[in-house]
């Protein structure tokens, strides 16, 4: 069964998930991205490399960064961007989704960027396109449930790769809610397909999904022991808004346990780095002291990120 991110001679048509994608199209995606990074260096604002294209940004779900970071990408790359209101469009009134695309489609729109609560939206409208005859609109999924975040998925490989310059000999720590953690599924389909030979996962009993050990991924449940000699660490927000039930005692019970402070920081090799996908809950995943020093990447990821979504969107429209 062919991809349904890919064209038949297995071009990009869609970018929805990391699984699945081949070694070659994530390194295609990382080596397009330097080489906007390099322009943006050279202060050129802008590329023309989809003038004349319509990009819809569907935000169904709150985001600030990442629709921010999309709308830049688009715009640099000459894009016309239309940010879709969706609490007052007519989706707010019990328009279906499919509706909602296809009269979006009807105003010529060569891309939609998407984010959405339910995990799989994204897929459902990228495979109804292609039911309609509309295979020249491309879907870029902006993180679609607990499901998958590719593009920041993306950019956590480009960063990596900044830093470390090769993924072979690197043990790489994801820390705090896998369970709900879109970011988590993403990076830890990326750094497999890159060659990451060493994954670990740490965090609660509570917070760390079945099936990490059938993806490869050693699991953690003490912070100490996980933290010992990583070269990447990435920790991950406490995402209270998908959480049903009482998972954890207490945040300050949560930090006590599984923050990432100067103290743990030092279990880990001396030049490891320390990511984050934002937005960050100082004194509940991380300390403040560790957010702001020398071995925080964190606001290069937002940068980069901008760089690997002008790749993406670039690769899509065929350039």
């Amino acid at each position: 069964m062919r991809n349904p991110q890919l064209t038949q001679d297995g071009r990009l048509q869609h970018l929805l998930t990391i699984e699945g994608l081949p070694q070659s199209i994530l390194t295609h995606i990382l080596d397009t991205a330097s080489s906007f990074v390099g322009i943006s260096d050279r202060d050129v604002k802008k590329v023309p490399l989809m003038r004349g294209k319509s990009v819809f940004n569907l935000f169904f779900e709150n985001s600030t960064r990442t629709r921010t970071t999309f709308e830049i990408a688009a715009k640099r790359l000459s894009a016309d961007v239309i940010n879709l209101n969706i609490s007052a469009s007519s989706a707010s009134k019990g328009e279906s989704l499919l509706d909602t695309i296809d009269n979006l489609a009807a105003m010529h729109a060569d891309m939609f960027v998407v984010r959405h609560a339910e995990s799989g939206a994204p897929f459902l409208i990228a495979k109804h396109l292609s039911d309609t005859g509309q295979r020249h609109v491309h879907v870029v999924n902006a993180g679609d449930g607990r499901h998958a975040h590719p593009t920041q998925g993306l950019l956590d490989m480009y960063t990596i790769r900044h830093y470390k310059k090769d993924f072979s000999n690197l043990r790489v720590a994801i820390v705090g809610d896998i369970l709900h953690s879109r970011v988590a599924r993403s990076d830890i389909h990326a750094l497999t397909t890159l060659g990451v030979p060493e994954i670990r996962a740490i965090g609660p009993h509570t917070l760390l999904p079945s099936g990490l050990e059938q993806m490869g991924v050693q699991v953690y449940t003490d912070m100490q022991q996980g933290l010992k000699d990583v070269d990447v660490i990435i920790m991950l927000r406490l995402q209270n808004e998908r959480m049903s039930g009482a998972l954890l005692p207490s945040a300050q019970e949560y930090f006590k346990s599984y923050g990432l402070t100067p103290e743990r920081l030092a279990l880990a090799k001396p030049d490891a780095i320390v990511m984050h996908p934002g937005p960050m809950n100082r004194g509940v995943e991380i300390d403040s002291a560790v957010a702001d020093g020398p071995q925080a990447v964190i606001l290069s990821q937002v940068t980069f990120g901008i760089a690997v979504r002008m790749a993406v969107m670039s690769i899509l429209a065929g350039n």
